[in-house]
């Protein structure tokens, strides 16, 4: 069981109003709820604020936090869109009714849960400004305290905002993007490994807010499973055409099914090695492959050269060597 709280508050009290959180916690259980393709994902509740009819106050909040990691799950996950805010004693989660900003719920007691969780997987998933603290032992900011199967990734550092764009959490609208398929491998897994090295990689360095990533894992979980880019038929496959580390494939012009450009002479095609080529150039498009000697595969068929496996080649070789897909 897959299990996730998202909350995404636009309303305060007493201090300034956001105008994307909720929209963005939308956005998030959309992804979160079902897979590619409509399978159940995570059982997902919504909280929201967007004016005073709907507030989500400091004890709402807390509560519904200690419920989510009370629970025996695969994964519990928390998303929380809001004002943040942090001070000598640590960071804090505004809620609606808040008259200060530490008045909010501590981020130090919701580690603190998600510590003590049964859940296998914790992962804490934050949209607000200064968020990079959480998990940061206030004796030692060089040191982070998570349990086992804990994982943090925030908008910000501790020192920094998180700014929002055309209605929505800069940080958020990359997650959504890195969970609609931009970050997953190939065999169609996102994982919050992934989803950071998206989001690390889509702001620039001089960007003012870069997002931090804490974890205390021994296996990445995939938080959705999308269409993968390539059928894992053909994936698995790999081993029949590259039985070893550094094994080069021997390619003709039999391999390649285009007649033009032959040389006199040439041979002729032939249907079960074009069919082999074929998947041998989804292998290049996918950057598993590259010819020896050949700007392009095409050259490599008709000059009668090879094609050898890239390092991702390599990587996903050996997972199949270990019938780990």
């Amino acid at each position: 069981m897959k299990i996730a709280l998202i909350v995404g508050i636009d309303y305060y009290q007493n201090v300034s109003g956001l105008h994307g959180c909720v929209n963005d916690a939308y956005s998030v259980e959309s992804m979160l709820k079902r897979n590619d393709g409509g399978s159940i994902n995570f059982k997902t509740k919504l909280v929201t604020s967007s004016g005073p009819t709907d507030q989500v106050n400091k004890r709402e909040l807390k509560d519904l936090i200690n419920v989510l990691f009370s629970q025996k799950a695969e994964v519990a996950l928390f998303y929380f869109a809001g004002h943040g805010y942090i001070e000598a004693n640590g960071g804090y989660l505004v809620a609606s009714d808040a008259t200060h900003g530490d008045d909010g719920v501590s981020l130090n007691e919701i580690l603190a849960m998600a510590n003590r969780s049964p859940a296998t997987n914790k992962i804490i998933i934050l949209d607000s400004c200064h968020s990079g603290i959480a998990g940061t032992s206030m004796e030692n900011a060089d040191i982070s305290h998570l349990s086992d199967g804990m994982t943090i990734l925030t908008a910000s550092t501790a020192e920094q905002y998180a700014s929002e764009e055309n209605g929505s959490g800069i940080f958020t609208t990359l997650m959504v993007d890195a969970l609609s398929g931009s970050a997953a491998n190939l065999v169609g897994q996102v994982t919050p490994g992934s989803i950071y090295a998206h989001i690390d990689q889509s702001l620039g360095d001089w960007d003012k807010q870069r997002p931090v990533f804490k974890t205390n894992v021994k296996n990445f979980v995939s938080l959705r499973e999308v269409t993968p880019p390539i059928i894992l038929e053909d994936l698995r496959s790999i081993v029949e055409y590259f039985p070893v580390a550094g094994h080069e494939f021997q390619l003709d012009p039999t391999f390649e099914a285009e007649l033009k450009g032959r040389d006199e002479g040439m041979p002729e095609p032939i249907e079960a090695n074009t069919l082999i080529f074929k998947r041998l150039q989804k292998f290049n498009r996918l950057n598993l492959l590259e010819p020896v000697n050949a700007p392009h595969m095409w050259s490599a068929a008709m000059e009668s050269k090879s094609c050898r496996l890239t390092a991702l080649g390599e990587h996903y070789r050996r997972l199949v060597e270990k019938e780990l897909i």
